[in-house]
């Protein structure tokens, strides 16, 4: 039954919001396709339920080839990769929008954990890569939402690889937080869960997560 509820509030969350924003998306499509190398779209092979693959939809907000230049697939603060663009729309999380064409498709769900690339899911320990993906990825969820600001997080340390330090520190945290979510699955966490993602968007400094799940994992930085 949760997953059946699950799945229909996925498809008519999308296809709601696909209507509303195509207001939005036209003008983004039409600044995109003038400016920086004219991409609009970015394609991305990422790791989906039961260790799937498909290809996410983004907002193009990096020059062609950025996994090739820098710090590969984990994107710094004033990160050189980014474009003018870019910048505003990944502030804004509209880069991440057109992923609702994935919701609609059923590749991801609306609440989850985030669906990764290899690098990074290698990260995780082996048991959180075993049983990570046992629900299908999200464009929101627990580990999102408290890491909404891991470009920062990572940019601000200056001692360390990003690669180790996301490895070290982010990665065993954000695994808990992942887990956390799989043993209180429930479809009133979902809808918990996106509108705090909401009053994030709002509020970004807001941590009422803290307030409402008291069992959480506790951050350790």
């Amino acid at each position: 039954m949760y997953n059946f509820s699950k799945r229909l509030l996925d498809i008519v969350l999308g296809f709601i919001a696909l209507i509303i924003l195509l207001p939005v998306f036209i003008p983004i499509i039409i600044i995109l396709k003038l400016t920086a190398e004219g991409e609009v779209f970015y394609f991305q092979e990422r790791i989906g339920i039961n260790k799937s693959r498909f290809q996410i939809w983004k907002f193009a907000t990096m020059l062609k080839n950025s996994m090739d230049m820098g710090s590969g697939s984990i994107t710094l603060q004033n990160d050189f990769r980014v474009t003018k663009i870019g910048v505003f729309l990944r502030k804004t999380k509209i880069n991440e929008l057109p992923q609702i064409i994935n919701i609609i498709k059923g590749d991801i769900s609306l609440v989850g954990p985030r669906p990764l690339v290899d690098k990074t899911f290698s990260a995780y320990n082996e048991e959180v890569q075993s049983k990570i993906y046992n629900v299908k990825p999200g464009l929101t969820g627990i580990g999102s939402i408290i890491f909404r600001d891991e470009e920062s997080i990572i940019s601000a340390v200056t001692d360390e690889d990003p690669h180790d330090f996301y490895k070290r520190v982010i990665a065993p945290y954000k695994g808990e937080l992942e887990m956390w979510y799989q043993e209180h699955c429930s479809f009133f966490l979902d809808l918990q869960l996106i509108f705090i993602t909401g009053w994030a968007i709002v509020f970004p400094e807001t941590r009422i997560y803290e307030q409402w799940f008291d069992d959480l994992p506790k951050r350790k930085f």
